[in-house]
Formats: C-alpha cells, structure tokens, sequence
C-alpha cells in the first residue's frame, strides 16, 4: 500500500485511479488557469513567524462554524459530478465528514441526490444552490433540502455564466462518458473505477433527472443544463430565497467588499469569500487576496470564510490569521476521494488537521481560536 504523507499524495494516487475526464474536470481552472494557481501561490507566499520556549504542550484547534463546535474550522466544499471521482462519491465524503466531525456540503450539480445523502449520512449536512432559470425547479429544490432536514443553505453566486474550462471542452466532459475510442481506452486502465460504477445506479444528476419536466436522459439533461444558468440573478432573488429557506444561510461566490456587504444586507450568516477555485473568471484575484478587506468590511455582521487552494492545514491557519472563521475545501477531499474513497476522505481531513495542529504550535500558538495576524511576517 501507498504511504500517505500529505495531500499532493492523495492527488498522485487519484490521477492514476480516476478517469481522465474526471480528474481533470476537478484538477482544473478557467481559461489560462492563472486565478486557480494563484489560489496556491498566494497562500504559499505568506510566511509564519517560527517562535520558541514557549508552552505549546496543551493545543486546540477547535472553532465554531455557524455556531456547530468543530475539531477545526474546516468544511466540505460542494464539488460537482463528486460521484464521479468514485462509485457513491458524495455519500461516502458525507460519511467521512460526520466521521470526522466536520460539514459536509452537498452540490446541486451532484451524482447522488439529496434524498439518496440524507438516506445515507448520519448526520445533517449542508445543501448548495445554484440558482437556475427555473425557479419552480429552486423552489423544489429548497424545500427537498428542507425535507433531507439539511441544516444550512449555501447559495453560490459566482456561475451565472460558466466559465470555459479548456479541459473540460477537450474531453468532451459528460457523466456518464460517453462511449468515444478515446475514453473507452482511457477507461480500460482504470478498472477499479469501472468495478465501482458498474455496482451503482447513480451515474448522473440525481438531484435533476427525474425533477425536471422532460429532462429523462444525459441529451435532454444537457441541453437543459446549458440553457438554465441564469445572468439575471439579482439580490432580490436572493432576497426571495432568504425569506423560503428561514434557516442559516451561507453566500459563497464572494470577491469584492460591495458584493460582501450586500450579502450582508439580505441576511447571510456566512459569507464565503471565493472565486470557484480559479474555475470562473481568470485574472480574477486569489480568494486569500481578497479576504482581509472583506473581513474588516462586514466584521461581526457575519462569519467570513475562505475557499480556494487550500491543501494543506498550514493554508487553514493562514486563513484563520488573516481573519477567517471557517474554511472550506474542494480539491482536497476529491483527492482523497478517488484515490481511496471514504477512507481517503477521511485521510486527507486527518493530515490537514494534523498540519494544522503541528504549524499552531511551532507558531507558538495553544489556541488556533485566539490566533491572529500576529503569526505572520510581514
């Protein structure tokens, strides 16, 4: 077996496992990708102050994220086609997560639907919106969320229009993939993956096929899918979506301190300062660039998290130095998941926050809780 020492390990593992079209789907950026490096360089340029003779023997990384005690301030991003990374991708992250202790988010665009995770995880998790040209469809959507007794609703803002996401054209990017030479070839080399998806019926949208008029195959979900990213969203739809939901509600797509303080305005409990992991607009600044600005605009008004290249616990505590009080990840845990499934999820939320706890205490830190700006050269 494979010695695991950090996440790039999971990746290199994850790469051989999963198709081509999978892994690049998740390993990917927008145009030249310059936004999803700079989620990584970004965060590796900020350097800690390394302290001494200092009593670090009684450490915490404990932190609240809307209010739920954590064993770190970490959280499962809502990734799409998750269970194409392996067979029941989304239900077996949802069970490392509860595992562990920490969040997990369920994505609109996911294999398994909300009733098929709700059915699966012991615990609550959140749900994610993407909010399409059909509103009836969101409407339906919030309330299954409600009835899957979901326990806080994270709306992104950031896909009104999809970003080109140059891997994604070339390999004919579909779930399931389509019979092409080239993918059959590609798929011959991965057999375990194949094993898996052949003893599983969730193999496409399962939170659309079947709930949406007409949509009953991948042509007809295709075709609805590319027509229902909707340009016209605005705050009073999100507004609307505030006043269905009635829960905790978390705004993600965040970039730019006018757009934070609005979604202050209409009610967000958390903010998530983000650009799609580099999968939107490229040239757009890192998520860490951006987040300090935001923090000291909305201060206590809401939670401020951060998502984008996190891989490692040392970014988390570089997040949580600059002012965050939650951080999400995507890539990480996808890595885990196709290398290993629900134990590799597991793993990779174990070697962040053993990263995490060892980095807070050569910082001289005991509590990550109390840390600030402070841990930082400058």
């Amino acid at each position: 077996m494979t010695a695991i020492a950090c996440i790039e390990d999971l990746q290199k593992l994850a790469k051989r496992r999963v198709p081509r079209m999978f892994y690049d789907y998740a390993d990917s950026g927008s145009w030249t990708e310059s936004t999803y490096r700079a989620n990584e360089t970004d965060l590796a340029a900020i350097k800690f102050r390394q302290r001494v003779a200092l009593d670090v023997s009684q450490r915490t990384t404990e932190m609240p994220m809307l209010g739920q005690k954590l064993p770190m301030p970490v959280a499962l991003a809502p990734t799409g086609l998750t269970g194409m990374q392996h067979a029941d991708g989304e239900i077996l992250a949802a069970k490392a997560a509860a595992e562990f202790g920490v969040p997990f988010t369920l994505s609109t665009m996911s294999i398994c639907s909300i009733e098929d995770v709700a059915e699966n995880s012991p615990t609550p998790f959140w749900f994610q919106l993407y909010v399409m040209r059909d509103r009836d469809f969101v409407s339906r959507l919030i309330e299954r969320a409600r009835d899957a007794k979901c326990s806080a609703l994270m709306v992104t803002l950031d896909l009104q229009l999809m970003g080109q996401r140059h891997k994604d054209v070339r390999n004919g990017l579909s779930a399931p993939p389509k019979p092409t030479l080239s993918n059959i070839l590609n798929l011959m080399q991965k057999p375990a993956w194949c094993l898996g998806m052949l003893g599983t019926k969730r193999r496409q949208f399962g939170n659309i096929v079947g709930h949406v008029k007409g949509v009953k195959d991948m042509s007809s979900l295709a075709d609805w899918t590319v027509s229902q990213f909707d340009p016209s969203l605005s705050w009073d739809d999100v507004a609307a979506i505030r006043k269905q939901w009635g829960g905790k509600l978390i705004i993600k797509g965040i970039l730019d301190v006018e757009d934070a303080l609005a979604a202050v305005n209409v009610g967000a409990d958390a903010i998530v300062v983000s650009n799609h992991g580099g999968r939107q607009l490229d040239g757009a600044m890192s998520s860490i660039t951006a987040l300090p600005a935001i923090v000291n605009a909305v201060g206590d008004r809401a939670e401020v998290w951060m998502d984008g290249g996190i891989r490692s616990g040392q970014d988390v505590l570089r997040a949580i130095a600059l002012g965050a009080k939650g951080t999400l990840i995507g890539r990480a845990f996808l890595y885990g998941l196709g290398a290993r499934g629900q134990v590799g999820v597991r793993q990779a939320l174990e070697i962040i926050h053993r990263e995490l706890d060892l980095t807070l205490g050569l910082c001289g830190q005991s509590d990550l809780a109390k840390v600030d700006q402070s841990i930082l050269l400058k």
